[in-house]
């Protein structure tokens, strides 16, 4: 019989691969998605931000709900909510319906894994704990290696549809595997839900996010664009000062007087808005730029999977050879180099030249991510990391949407200032230029940290070993 240190992760893992192929596959099929919806594939940015939106707005209440009505029940309900979710993408029709699939998966995906992470937590020996959530990382690593080549295959092939009706059957086994070895879990006491803490923070962070997207559409009037904007900032200063008083406020703003903490929020959150345009740019640059097919852009964009993998092995060793200040000091500037050496290539760059760029630029990229999420959480106390793993998930995927969304808006503006409805090679020179100055804006919060900053979870004594602590999904 399997243990539960290496059954539950797996059961897990299964719901985690999914959502991380759907958030790959996507990626590599915009153009083919744009052309069959008989939209501007730039607009499809609100497939993006959307789903990223959906997450942040959830997640914070994924716990609460886990407990109040059982994880086993929650987890469930997740994988069949994100599995309808992506059945309505599938038989999408227009633009609308697909940002409204998209934003139903989002709600799947902010429950599915955080609960099921939960339940791992939980239910697991602490003396099996590490082993078992180092099985989390496994398709954390295979989703965005191996998503864009299958994505890429079957919209070249076959049909964009099917990227997200394939993930029907590992939902389905999900499900059926849930049921039948997931232990049960009765609800349990909670504190009551801070819930105009969820409301203020959820309309103002997404107002403003999908203020800024539509700029420059015809979506909405440009009066009600500025005053969407408006009201998400609004709503965002009310959350403030309700924190303040809330005896349980669902985001605890308080947690950001930890200088190691605050450095990760805040340098993490400029850092992920650079990166977080990549996946929506480079896709959009192999097939419209330099008129490769999908399945082509697919086999390109994972080597910066495999650069992450690569990574992994050695970033315990650089964390104790040279500290946190130091290295995501220098590899910040570095990745953030990379990321602007992206809009220097062009149709004629060797195949083995733009590889090896992303190679190398997925390894910097996941190892300041490592580093980032290991500061992030080294001063935390134990009562503490609830709230503060809620919080930094919410900014995580705010600036991941506002990364789409700026880099979106710059290949607009490109396209308004040349006068010209198709997109160009060149266009996308400007846009990595950008993201990778907003990124590089991480270094200075990186600065002002002690030359001892997160050295608690640094063991200098010990030899190299793989890292393979569980931060969450790859971030490329």
């Amino acid at each position: 019989m399997v243990s539960p240190a290496r059954l539950l992760p797996l059961i897990v893992a299964a719901a985690l691969f999914m959502e991380n192929m759907d958030a790959t596959v996507i990626a590599t099929s915009l153009p083919a998605i744009a052309a069959d919806l008989g939209t501007d594939p730039i607009v499809l940015k609100l497939a993006f931000t959307t789903y990223l939106l959906s997450l942040t707005v959830f997640i914070p209440i994924s716990g609460w709900c886990a407990d109040r009505f059982g994880a086993k029940h929650i987890f469930r309900a997740a994988i069949a909510v994100f599995m309808l979710g992506s059945i309505a993408c599938g038989y999408s029709q227009s633009l609308g319906g697909l940002i409204a699939a998209r934003a139903l998966q989002g709600l799947g995906g902010a429950m599915m894994v955080p609960v099921g992470r939960l339940i791992v937590l939980r239910e697991v020996p602490k003396s099996q704990l590490v082993d078992a959530l180092a099985w989390l990382t496994i398709p954390a690593l295979i989703g965005p290696l191996v998503g864009p080549p299958i994505g890429g295959f079957i919209t070249t092939y076959f049909d964009w549809r099917w990227i997200f009706w394939m993930n029907v059957p590992i939902g389905l086994l999900g499900i059926v595997v849930a049921t039948r070895y997931l232990p049960e879990m009765l609800p349990e006491p909670v504190l009551p839900l801070d819930f105009r803490g969820f409301l203020l923070s959820s309309l103002g962070l997404s107002s403003l996010v999908f203020g800024f997207t539509i700029i420059g559409r015809d979506l909405l009037p440009i009066y009600g664009q500025v005053l969407l904007i408006l009201f998400g900032a609004v709503c965002l200063a009310l959350y403030v000062r309700h924190a303040a008083t809330a005896t349980n406020p669902i985001l605890d703003l308080k947690l950001l007087r930890i200088p190691t903490f605050r450095a990760g929020v805040e340098g993490g959150s400029f850092y992920r808005i650079g990166v977080g345009a990549i996946p929506f740019l480079m896709p959009l640059m192999f097939q419209l730029g330099f008129g490769l097919s999908a399945f082509q852009s697919g086999l390109l964009s994972c080597w910066a999977a495999a650069g992450a993998i690569a990574m992994k092995f050695s970033a315990s060793a650089l964390l104790r050879r040279f500290g946190f200040r130091q290295l995501l000091i220098v590899n910040g500037v570095v990745s953030c180099l990379f990321i602007a050496a992206y809009g220097l290539l062009s149709a004629v760059t060797p195949f083995v030249l733009i590889s090896l760029l992303l190679l190398t630029g997925g390894f910097l990229r996941s190892l300041q991510f490592t580093a980032l999420n290991a500061l992030t959480y080294s001063d935390i106390d134990r009562a503490d990391t609830s709230n503060a793993t809620t919080f930094y998930a919410v900014a995580q995927q705010f600036s991941l949407s506002a990364g789409v969304a700026v880099a979106a808006f710059v290949l607009e503006a490109v396209q308004a200032w040349r006068g010209e409805a198709v997109i160009a090679a060149d266009d996308f020179s400007l846009a990595f230029f950008i993201v990778a100055g907003i990124a590089m804006l991480s270094v200075f919060q990186f600065t002002r940290l002690d030359a001892n900053a997160g050295s608690s979870v640094i063991d200098r004594r010990k030899p190299a070993a793989p890292q393979t602590a569980v931060e969450g999904p790859v971030e490329l």
